[in-house]
């Protein structure tokens, strides 16, 4: 057994980080944002076109917050 301590942040090894890297080189670049609300907006715009060029399916989930 070979145990290993990684990093507290290994971008590498967190399989989102491409797919953040390609939505703001792509869909985000470049643009400027009224508010953090413009900005989820564009967010989901950007995730949505990515998925349907890859067509693979996304689901949005909302969180309930105290």
């Amino acid at each position: 057994m070979y145990l290993f301590q990684l990093p507290k942040y290994s971008s590498q090894m967190n399989l989102i980080e491409p797919e953040w890297h390609q939505l703001k080189t792509h869909e985000l670049a470049g643009r400027i944002f009224e508010d953090e609300y413009d900005l989820a907006l564009a967010v989901m715009a950007g995730v949505d076109a990515r998925a349907k060029r890859g067509q693979y399916p996304t689901e949005r989930f909302r969180f309930n917050s105290a």
